[in-house]
């Protein structure tokens, strides 16, 4: 397993205004098990690409810009990483931070992982803004906000908790 305190990183944006609601530092991981056709990220797919990154570098840059509205986990597949997600997420939040999260699984799949894997359902537990499903070339449509088609949700995952149904995200 993984050590929790790196993740394999693809890359970053340090201010985004795509990944979500307000301006976001964006952190793209490394490795997708679900290599979608049509793919916006494909160089994110393999798991030996990219580079380790200790959490607490990546918390160091997210503090240099105080305007930020939250943090983007991206990919890759942010998910096929959860104990080190988990970790920075949690520092991210004491910070007064929103988290959105985009998923190749659904929030059910999502769901069926952390019985088995903890950190999946706490790393849901912390996410503000689910972007789940995989990418669907047929899909496609460029009109959508912070998507690329048409099956992907944006959940609104706090309001998901308190109704015990999917909400999806008003803006």
């Amino acid at each position: 397993m993984k050590k929790a305190d790196s993740i394999r990183l693809a890359g970053i944006v340090r201010e985004s205004i795509v990944d979500g609601p307000g301006i976001r530092f964006t952190i793209f991981c490394q490795g997708c098990p679900h290599a979608c056709e049509g793919c916006h990220n494909p160089e994110t797919h393999d798991f030996a690409g990219g580079s380790d990154c200790h959490i607490d570098r990546l918390l160091e840059e997210i503090n240099k810009n105080p305007l930020l509205a939250g943090v983007t986990f991206s990919g890759g597949e942010p998910f096929c990483q959860p104990e080190a997600f988990l970790q920075l997420g949690r520092m991210i939040k004491e910070k007064g931070l929103n988290i959105t999260v985009f998923s190749g699984y659904t929030l059910e799949q999502l769901n069926d992982m952390g019985v088995q894997r903890p950190a999946v359902k706490e790393l849901l537990d912390i996410t503000d803004i689910l972007i789940d499903g995989p990418y669907v070339k047929e899909e496609r449509d460029l009109t959508l906000q912070f998507r690329g088609s048409r099956n992907q949700r944006v959940i609104d995952m706090n309001e998901t908790r308190k109704s015990g149904e999917v909400a999806i995200w008003k803006g």
